[in-house]
This record gives C-alpha cells, sequence and structure tokens, in this order.
C-alpha cells in the first residue's frame, strides 16, 4: 500500500515504522500542518491518528478527495455522523475504532458477554478504569468510553457514565502515569468480593498492526466501518 500517515505523534511513528518493515511505502506524512493535498493524492489509504480538535477537518478533507481513512484519534465523536454522512455520499470508506489492538477487541467482546452476566446480579456495581501516558489529551481514553456504553447497554437503570460519582451513571476513573501505553479494567463489587476483566498493553505495536491492518481492509469499501467488520466479530 501508498499509505498517508496524518499525526507524527507516538503512534504515528510506530506505524510508519512497521508499515515500512512490511514493505509498504509511506507517502506522506503530515506533523499538524496545512494538509497537502496534491502530495495526499499519492496515497492509497491514509491512518489518522490527530487530536480531538483537528480529526474532523483532517478526515472530511481526505474522504473529499475519495481516500479511504482509517482513523484512531478519539474525544471527537459528537460529529461522527457528520462524517460517516460524507464517506457514505461519496462513496469511500472510513474506518473508526477508539482501539485498534486485536487483544482489545477481543476484552470489549469479553466485556458485553460478562455485562450480561452480571446485570440480574445488583449487589455487584460495575465500574471502568484506564490508565494512560501523561501525553494523552482526553480524558477518559475512548477505549474507557466504548467499555463503559457495553455495560451502560445490559443495566436499565444505567443512563450513562461519569468522572463524578454521579447517581445512575457508571463511574470512569482514569490515571496518566508514563510509561503506560493503555490498561482498561472493569470491576463488580459487592459488600463481599470483586470480579474484574482487564486488557493490559505492553507496547503500541499492537495497535500499530490493527491499523495497518484496517488500512489494507478498507481500501475498496465504501461506507462507515469499524474494527469488529475488519475481524469479524
Amino acid at each position: 500500500m501508498n499509505i498517508a500517515i496524518i499525526g507524527n505523534g507516538r503512534m504515528g511513528k510506530a506505524i510508519t515504522h512497521l508499515a515500512e518493515s512490511k514493505g509498504h511505502s509511506v507517502v506522506y506524512i503530515n506533523n499538524g500542518e496545512q494538509i497537502d493535498t496534491l502530495a495526499l493524492r499519492k496515497a492509497d489509504v491514509a491512518i489518522e491518528f490527530t487530536q480531538p480538535d483537528a480529526a474532523y477537518s483532517n478526515i472530511q478533507t481526505i474522504l473529499l478527495l475519495g481516500i479511504p481513512v482509517v482513523c484512531g484519534t478519539t474525544g471527537w465523536l459528537d460529529q461522527r455522523n457528520k462524517i460517516d454522512t460524507i464517506a457514505i455520499d461519496n462513496g469511500v470508506g472510513f474506518l473508526y475504532a477508539s482501539n485498534f489492538s486485536l487483544g482489545v477487541n477481543l476484552f470489549f467482546l469479553m466485556n458485553e458477554k460478562l455485562a450480561k452476566i452480571m446485570a440480574p446480579y445488583q449487589a455487584y456495581s460495575p465500574r471502568v478504569h484506564e490508565v494512560h501516558h501523561t501525553g494523552k489529551k482526553d480524558k477518559p481514553s475512548g477505549t474507557a468510553i466504548t467499555t463503559a456504553e457495553a455495560i451502560i447497554d445490559s443495566y436499565p437503570g444505567i443512563n450513562g457514565w461519569s468522572m463524578e460519582s454521579e447517581k445512575d451513571k457508571i463511574d470512569i476513573t482514569s490515571e496518566r502515569t508514563d510509561p503506560f501505553c493503555g490498561t482498561h479494567s472493569v470491576f463488580y463489587s459487592s459488600p463481599l468480593d470483586t470480579i474484574s476483566l482487564q486488557h493490559e498493553a505492553h507496547s503500541r505495536d499492537g495497535f500499530a498492526l490493527g491499523a495497518l491492518i484496517a488500512a489494507e481492509w478498507i481500501i475498496g469499501k465504501a461506507g462507515s466501518y469499524g474494527m469488529r467488520d475488519v475481524l469479524g466479530l
């Protein structure tokens, strides 16, 4: 593939290194400056890992050029519906994931199943905790929000998530500590015991590999997708 890397931070560098080691060509790297649309046209696909305030504009620009986008930037999803519409209307592929790791996507699946099992047992109260490096801007992480939303779907009495211990909402707590790549935990606690489910990333390589697999998959497709489509989960 000819790949454009939009966002040359930790994830962008990891994806570039892995892509080149697998024989792909990185034909354009953007590090926050205005996108060079002429350079971008050389790419078969763009992989976007930037900041919440830049993601929407970046993705829109790329999709309107007819280039598929794989996006891992979190914290901008209030505008997700607009991007999905652009992808569909222009017959180009867009793939968003809060986390591209195979292990995390299996964690999501196990989390959904565990929530369905635990929901009838009201003595157990669920909560989500995440730990990331200090360079991560958004809090809580997109992965933590995805995790919480799956639990909310199984609990009629929980109507959202909060970082402020609000009534009828599931608590999400966050830590920013170096050099964590990402640890996500779900706890079901009763007065007598606690049941937990956890995923811990040892490096960024799993995220980079998942993003590359997603980029290979999205080429030639139209519409909006997620990692479950890629992995067949």
